[in-house]
Order: C-alpha cells, then structure tokens, then sequence
C-alpha cells in the first residue's frame, strides 16, 4: 500500500529507524489524524462522538460517550507527550465534553455510573485521561464543572462491578477521586486489587477473571491499569513493585507473539483494538520495568502501528471500524459499538516518554522472529509460539486457553459454548480463524472433530491441558455428537520441528462417526488455490501464503489415505472475502479408540506436500501407547 498522506514526512533517520523508518513524528501524525478524524461526528457540546457503524447492545448514547471516554485518552497522551504544545482546540473540546457530559439536564449527558454498566469502562479511561492531562485540562475547568465531574465518578463508590478485568475500572476512577480529594471507598480499591491476586497464574500471565481466559486482555488491562493506577496513587501500599515484576516477565515472552511484518498473533476477543495490544510494551518503559532493549521497544512498537496503517486502518477517513483491517463484524462481540475500537488509544502510551528517551533516539533492534526461527513454550495460558525467520510468521499452539467458566465439581467435562477466538488449535500472525456464524457451525479449521452420520461436528469447548514445555504442547476435550449422551475424549498433542507442526492425535469414537482436521485458513481478496493428492491437501492465496495437512498415520485402512480436500467461504474470514481451509477426513470410525498423525504447514515458501510426508516416520506402539516420530535429520520424539 502507499504511504498515507499524513505519513509523508521528511526522511527519516534510516540508521536510527532502519527497519520500520518510523520516528516520533509519525506517531504524532497518526494521533493527530485520528482526533481531527473524529470532529464531524462529535454532538454540539463534544460530550459524545456518534461515529459511523453498527451500534452495541448498551444503546447510542452509551455508545456516544464511549467515543468521547477512549479518544480523550488518545488526546491525552498526545497532550501531555508534548507539554501542552498542540493545537489549543483539541484541549478546548475535551474541555467542553466534560462540562457538557457531566452536565445532568444536558441534552448530551452522560449515563449514571450503574452497576456493570458500560459507562464504567469509559470512566476508566476518562479518569486516566484527567490524570495524565491534569495540568492542560482539570486544572483548567471551572470548580462546578469539577464538582459535576466528581459527582458523576462518585457513582462508582460502592458498586459493583464484572468480576474479571473491570475490576480495575473502578479502582483507577476511585483513586483519581482520591487524588482530587473527592469522597471514594479505599476498600473498593483494595478488594479489587486484591481480587486480581486470584488470577495471577505465574510467568506475567494472568486470567481475565475465574478460568482460562488468556488473550490481549493480559497486557492491555489487568497489567496496564494496576501501573496507571500507581500513577495516581500517593500510596501504593507496595504494591506497585509486585505489578512491576510481573509485567517485566510477562514482556520476555511478549516479542515472541509478533510478527516480522510487525503482526500480532491474531486470537482473542476485541480484537477491534488492534494496536492496543502495544499498551503492555510502552507501559514496561513508562514505569522503567522492562527487559526489552529500548531500540527493540520502538522495532516492535513502531512496526505494528506500521503494519495496520498499510492495512488502512485507520480507513481513508481516519476512523478505526469494527474489524481488523477492514470492517468484519463476525471479528467482534455484542459489547462492540462504532467507537470501541477506540481502546487503541492505549498504543499511543509511549508519547509519554519525552522525546530525549532512549525508545525514541536508539537505533532499533531486530524483533525475535527476524534473528532466527523461534520457539517459546507459555505454560501458564498453554500455549507454544514458533516463529519462522524465512517467512517472518508467528504461529500459537493453543492447548490452555478455552474463555471457559471454572469447571464445577462434577459438571460436564464440554460444558459451555464454543468461541473460535479461543477455541482452536491454532492461530498465527498471517490468518485468523473462520468466524462468520455459518463458517463456525462447520468448525473446520485448525480443529479435530468428530462428525455425526448428519455432518454436525463435535465442539472444543473446555480444554483439559496436558502438557507445555520444551517444544511439546497436549490437551484433550471432550467431544459431543448430537443424540448420544457419551463424551469421547480426543486428545491432541503438538510436536514443533523445523517450521512443521506435527499433531498426534488419540481419538475415542463411537462406530460409525468420521474424524475430521483442518489446517490454518488462508484468506485474500481473490479466491485461493486448492490442490489436493494423496492424503495431501492445499490452499495457497494469490500473494503466496499457503497452508497445508498431510496425512502421516491413521487416516486410511492401508488401501486409501482417506479424503483430503479444500473447504471454501466467502466473507467469513476477517483477513479476506474469500478464504479456503485445507483438511483431511476418515470416514466410518471402527469405534473405540485410534491414532492419526498429520503434518500441518502454513509458509510463504512453495510447499511441497507429497515431499513433506517424508520428513517424519511414524511409528504407533502396539499397546505402549507411545507414537514416536523420527524426522530426517536423525531427531527422534516419543509422544
């Protein structure tokens, strides 16, 4: 894509910023461009901005104030990175929306703080944004608009709120209450920060609430907030030096999750934030924890931005939509409205660093995936990141993370419903799965199900992990088929060599049913290639992206290596109208319990399928239960 026309800035210092050729200035002229983008669309009192695009379920003025609440934030960082020195009329609004929004026989005020009402999301960051603007804004409004904005945090004071990442929401707005010497509750404070002690689960990871709920809310909530709040806290109590620690482990592991191209591993919920996943990067400098080489801070940083601005986002309005590139609706939730993509503001943290930092005037560092092939095992969420340097593609193996409730005491091992964002096996920095409703009911990529006689596949709803060390990830799941009150246990396990994924699979079935995988599914703007051979199929995008399935064992009764075939949608993918998902199929289960071993690939290389079944031998023990897998180069696995 071309360079947008706000980006067409004076050379730039190509040995400071030899990889991404981004500088400070850019990022100012993307937020620049992003704020002025949104004045058409602001109410007469800039109290809300009624943006383009469908509507969430808490109705358009909640949704109005949550383009005020998430673009202030932006106007904030933008403010404050530069003492103060921009254009007076962004301040001016943010100014007015406060007085009009707070303003209670206003036409444009805001919704009272209820309890878990949207409304307390937004006065997070309408608290943070006070906070670090202090001087260009609230010590600027007049005392009664100060007192209208306090008597509108003070709804906060006593209730309740989600227990999961929102807890956090109400803890910031409190402690800026505190701060401007405003009634609050020091115990809504401690008790919420005392709740996220229950999800920390080691290695920087926590989960969002109850569960296994592992995704971009780690780093752009339940480690972001607990730093802004010590922000504004006077005391922290000491805890600031635990959330300090944590976020420090959290981002030695966090560059392994980008791509060379500067992509994140595209799994999760709101994913609309897009860039917001660069918020736990900046925070790590902003409060001097981080492991990362500052020329590595601004590489990564910089080439995400980067990455999504030659995507168009924001679009050739300059708005952020409902999507990932373009707008895809299947890629959001129903909390989703038109200005909740606006959490990406949180990218822009690090203009709070002055530009004399070492992030902005040391040369950039390679990311991970750029110096050599990389392999990370994540035992917390499960998960195992192998990163090719050829290609610069990062890929998730996902054994852990299901967005499950906790599993009651003897409560069914598949209980609840099936998200795709979490859901399958894998996911990487190239695709994203199949989300579209009809693409989920056919549940075919990256999955190994069971089909029903009627074609209705199982679903991996709670996953039981097994394992995740070295370059070894397992899990099972139980599987359902409709009619049939049995579970059958389906237990997957990812061996990484080279850049091949190998998936040895032990699947309990009844008589009768098929077995099913899929491999990543590859989308683009024109129709993908499909090829298929024996026990081999393939699809490969116009631009060269291909993703493949071989079959190695198990998928045959020696005189046939069963179906292989290419599964296509159209608009059901968030990277491309048009996508395609290679997959193998054994038809008419024996019953009882089996082996299948398949090879799964996606590169820009060629892929030679047919070549590939070479790579590993595979060799099922009788009755050991043990598959060992011998590769070429004399590498021998026993799973």
């Amino acid at each position: 894509m071309s360079v947008p026309p706000h980006l067409r800035l004076p050379p730039t210092d190509r040995v400071l910023s030899s990889r991404t050729g981004w500088t400070r200035a850019h990022w100012e002229a993307t937020a620049d461009r992003m704020l002025d983008a949104l004045v058409p669309y602001a109410t007469p009192g800039f109290a809300q901005y009624r943006l383009p695009g469908r509507g969430s379920w808490s109705g358009v003025v909640s949704d109005g104030l949550e383009g005020f609440a998430r673009s202030f934030l932006l106007a904030a960082f933008r403010t404050a990175g530069a003492g103060g020195a921009v254009d007076p009329a962004l301040t001016e609004r943010y100014a007015a929306g406060l007085a009009a929004g707070t303003d209670p026989g206003g036409k444009e005020a805001w919704p009272a703080l209820t309890d878990c009402s949207q409304q307390m999301v937004e006065a997070a960051a309408i608290a943070v944004a006070l906070h670090e603007s202090r001087p260009w804004i609230w010590d600027r409004l007049d005392a009664g608009v100060q007192e209208r904005v306090v008597a509108w945090f003070s709804g906060f004071v006593g209730a309740r709120t989600w227990d999961n990442n929102w807890r956090l929401f109400q803890v910031v707005s409190e402690e800026f209450l505190a701060s401007v010497g405003a009634p609050h509750s020091r115990q809504d404070i401690e008790s919420s920060l005392d709740r996220i002690e229950d999800w920390y689960r080691g290695d920087g990871w926590y989960t969002d609430g109850d569960g296994r709920n592992f995704d971009y809310y780690n780093g752009w909530a339940l480690h972001l907030y607990p730093l802004l709040w010590s922000r504004i806290a006077r005391d922290d109590g000491g805890r600031t030096a635990a959330y300090r620690e944590r976020l420090g482990r959290f981002l030695e592991d966090y560059p392994y999750f980008f791509g060379a191209d500067g992509a994140p591993v595209h799994q999760g919920r709101s994913l609309a934030y897009r860039f917001a996943a660069l918020a736990p990067v900046w925070a790590g400098a902003l409060a001097d924890c981080t492991p990362l080489a500052p020329g590595l801070t601004r590489r990564l940083a910089s080439g995400t931005l980067r990455h999504f601005v030659e995507h168009g986002v924001p679009d050739e309005r300059g708005l952020l939509t409902l999507g990932w590139y373009d707008t895809f609706l299947p890629a959001t939730q129903p909390y989703s409205g038109p200005a909740s993509p606006y959490w990406a503001s949180k990218a822009f943290l690090g203009l709070l660093l002055p530009a004399d930092h070492p992030v902005w005037t040391e040369r950039e560092l390679p990311l991970p995936v750029e110096e050599s092939d990389t392999y990370r095992a994540l035992p917390a969420p499960g998960w195992l990141l192998h990163g090719t340097r050829h290609d610069g593609i990062v890929r998730l193996l996902n054994h852990g993370s299901d967005h499950q409730p906790p599993q009651a005491e003897g409560a069914d091992p598949a209980d609840g419903a099936e998200d795709a964002h979490y859901a399958r096996l894998a996911y990487s920095t190239a695709t994203a799965p199949e989300t579209a409703p009809h693409a989920v009911a056919r549940a075919v990529d990256n999955h190994l199900a069971l089909l029903s006689p009627s074609g209705t596949p199982s679903r991996r709803t709670r996953i039981h992990p097994l394992r995740c060390e070295g370059r070894i990830a397992a899990s099972w799941y139980a599987a359902r088929l409709p009619g049939d009150e049995r579970r059958y246990r389906v237990e997957t396990t990812s061996v990484l060599h080279g850049p091949w994924e190998i998936r040895v699979h032990r699947v309990e079935a009844p008589e009768g049913a098929s077995v099913r995988e899929g491999g990543h599914a590859v989308a683009h703007g024109e129709s993908p290639a499909a090829l298929t051979g024996p026990g081999w199929a393939l699809a490969r995008t116009a631009d060269g992206l291909s993703s493949a399935v071989i079959a190695l064992h198990g998928w045959g009764d020696g005189t046939d290596e069963g179906t292989a075939e290419v599964a296509r949608d159209v608009q059901a993918n968030a990277f491309g109208p048009r996508s395609a998902i290679p997959y193998l199929r054994l038809d008419r289960h024996p019953g009882g319990r089996t082996t299948h071993v398949s090879l799964v690939a996606l590169s820009r290389d060629r892929i030679h399928p047919g070549a590939l079944r070479d790579v590993v031998s595979v060799r099922a023990g009788a009755g050991n239960g043990t598959v060992s897998l011998a590769f070429l180069d004399g590498t021998v696995i026993e799973v």
